[in-house]
């Protein structure tokens, strides 16, 4: 069915077909349609499930482990200081690899006060254990959220997955959206077996005291299975294409104009959308430039964009974050991924759009002015 749909929406439509049995819910802006529209399908008898009002965020995601725990599947949805507050508990979630979906609709950090989008809440959670998968569009949104589930239930894999979509800039923007049927998104996604759960008749412990003979190993295991879901998420992503015809790159990285690019844009989110135009109004002129949209952030999928960046003289990495003090995450983590190529090509970082400030095609154009110059510079502030 295609419909013209908020991504909020959206997102809240996927969680739906996905049939979570608990949902603990705390709103915070721009994340609140999603569970609001959650509770409306709930009311109105459209998805069988109970939703908790918790007292917070934190109650939120706490709440989240003991329903996983018991081998239920959940979801929960987050925002900036929402999700900074649950920040002891996201580690506590991925060490007991617990496959919990969770929408964060990126928002910017305090202080200043600022609702609007940019990406310093999830990056500021990079290195908590979880999937990170950030999305373009609100039909994205929507696939992905699906996938999101087929890849932490994975016994491969089991861990909890972010979907990561900006806030306002993509969370309150209406779309036109392909919604699948229900039947077909069960048959993608069937019920949930868990392979560990709190049971009475077989008992089990989650979450003991590591000590030192042993954290090691559980730290290990994570990275393990983290690598491990490279795999998974390619083929969660190629079977989702296969059954419904849609398609975001190899589900790790997507390409634009590629093929015969000499300067390349590497990005996450809405964005994308933008450097698209830019790209296609360039390439009109005869510019040979492309994008490196990166889907997944966590796992990084390294061999792709490797790959990617083998024929290019220049990548610029636009970053919606700041490790004050350092550089954006995203170009720190890809200047030290090429580092190792030789006769790689020069890597340009710039920060853009922090709390919510437009990024626009003639910021695009000035960033691909920079590679043409081929000089490696320091990351730049566009304003």
């Amino acid at each position: 069915m295609k419909t013209v749909i908020e991504a909020s929406t959206a997102v809240a439509l996927a969680v739906k077909m996905c049939r979570p049995a608990v949902i603990p819910i705390y709103p915070i802006t721009p994340q609140t349609h999603i569970v609001e529209r959650i509770t409306e399908y709930i009311n109105d008898g459209e998805l069988e499930s109970r939703p908790i009002n918790a007292e917070s965020e934190h109650s939120a995601i706490s709440a989240a482990i003991g329903i996983s725990a018991t081998g239920q599947r959940t979801f929960t949805a987050t925002s900036s200081q929402g999700l900074a507050l649950m920040h002891e508990i996201l580690f506590i979630a991925a060490g007991m690899r617990l496959p919990i979906v969770m929408a964060v609709a990126n928002r910017a950090l305090s202080s200043p006060i600022n609702i609007w989008n940019d990406h310093q809440d999830s990056i500021s959670e990079r290195d908590a254990g979880w999937i990170q998968l950030y999305v373009e569009s609100s039909q994205e949104a929507l696939d992905t959220t699906i996938q999101a589930y087929k890849i932490a239930e994975d016994s491969r894999v089991l861990l909890p997955i972010m979907v990561c979509l900006d806030g306002f800039t993509l969370t309150h923007v209406w779309e036109p959206v392909d919604v699948p049927e229900e039947k077909r998104v069960e048959s993608y996604l069937p019920k949930y077996k868990p392979l560990y759960k709190l049971d009475t008749e077989n008992p089990m412990t989650f979450g003991p005291i590591g000590f030192p003979d042993s954290f090691m190993h559980f730290k290990q295991a994570q990275q393990e299975a983290m690598q491990d879901s490279i795999q998974v998420i390619k083929k969660a992503h190629d079977d989702y294409a296969t059954k419904f015809e849609r398609s975001y790159g190899n589900g790790l990285v997507e390409l634009y104009k590629m093929t015969d690019a000499d300067y390349a844009i590497m990005a996450m989110g809405t964005v994308c959308g933008t450097t698209r135009v830019a790209i296609d109004e360039l390439r009109k002129k005869g510019e040979k430039v492309g994008m490196i949209k990166v889907r997944s952030y966590r796992p990084f999928p390294k061999e792709e964009i490797l790959k990617a960046c083998s024929t290019i003289k220049a990548v610029g990495i636009i970053d919606r974050n700041m490790s004050l003090g350092n550089e954006g995450a995203l170009y720190t983590d890809v200047r030290s991924l090429l580092y190792q190529q030789k006769n790689g090509p020069i890597v340009n970082g710039f920060i853009c759009g922090l709390g919510g400030r437009d990024i626009t095609i003639n910021h695009i154009n000035k960033i691909f002015e920079n590679l043409k110059k081929e000089k490696e510079t320091t990351t730049e502030w566009m304003h």
